[in-house]
């Protein structure tokens, strides 16, 4: 039986005006689609968060720290009920094709966790910028999706984005994703805290400058990631998604034709690869 998708109301992607969100986020690094999924929808999605969570904390690599109480974790597709829903939206699909191209690849599924006493984290990209984006092409080779589990508060460590930071050239930062310290009041100058709420989708270059702020609310923040890739980004080296068998044979052939995971017989729980050492210790 296939995996079926969930209705978009009729909408089209004319509705959607993905050539306007395309040119926003090439302008901003960032742009957004609100009410893109109801409220019950984006509540499951929250539960499933939390309940790969609590386990990937429980067992060695399940979840790695992006600073003091705050945590990423990576899960399979299938760990997620509303996976298909998401990969086939049609906003998702189109900003997809028209930045990444008709073989886009789907790399990565997982979600951060901040909670009560996470500080600022630096300001950081999710990985070096390359040659593409940074150069004479101004090309985005990659996506990063996200989808907030609450609605996001000023107390809860809002995400901060430097608008138009994707195209800077940071070759000489350490590991080509951090700015040096002194260069941080022009990021701050031009930060825009983001304040979504359940349903509403983001999409992102992970290159623009960016990072999570303090968080001193007792209610926990977690947010989906699904990241996205251009044929040779090369991003999947870092992440490890499998998908059993019968769950692959259900997918629709237009995610299967997308989704770069291992099929196998049993799950395993990720180990994280992905890394980011800089975001480890946080600042105030």
């Amino acid at each position: 039986m296939t995996i079926q998708s969930r209705p978009t109301a009729d909408e089209s992607l004319r509705t959607h005006d993905i050539a306007g969100h395309v040119d926003t986020l090439y302008r901003d690094g960032i742009t957004g689609l609100q009410g893109a999924f109801p409220r019950d929808w984006a509540e499951r999605m929250r539960e499933d968060m939390m309940t790969a969570f609590w386990a990937a904390i429980q067992r060695p690599g399940g979840a790695v720290g992006r600073g003091p109480r705050r945590w990423y974790v990576e899960i399979h597709p299938q760990d997620l009920h509303g996976f298909v829903d998401l990969v086939t939206h049609p906003w998702v699909v189109g900003m997809c094709e028209a930045v990444l191209g008709p073989k886009y690849e789907i790399v990565e599924v997982g979600f951060d966790v901040p909670v009560q006493g996470a500080r600022n984290q630096p300001w950081h990209r999710d990985f070096p910028s390359p040659p593409e984006t940074w150069g004479e092409q101004r090309r985005l080779t990659s996506l990063a999706f996200n989808l907030t589990g609450v609605d996001v508060t000023p107390d809860m460590g809002p995400f901060e984005i430097a608008p138009g930071t994707q195209w800077l050239d940071g070759r000489g930062w350490k590991h080509e994703m951090f700015p040096p310290a002194e260069i941080w009041p022009r990021f701050a100058d031009r930060g825009v805290r983001k304040y979504p709420r359940m349903g509403d989708i983001s999409c992102r270059s992970a290159v623009t400058i960016h990072r999570g702020t303090a968080h001193p609310s007792p209610i926990a923040r977690p947010v989906l990631v699904l990241g996205v890739d251009a044929p040779g980004a090369g991003h999947a080296a870092l992440h490890d998604m499998m998908v059993t068998p019968d769950y692959h044979d259900a997918l629709p052939r237009s995610v299967r034709d997308h989704l770069v995971c291992r099929v196998a017989d049993e799950l395993v729980p990720v180990v994280q690869k992905h890394d980011i050492e800089g975001l480890v210790m946080g600042v105030e």
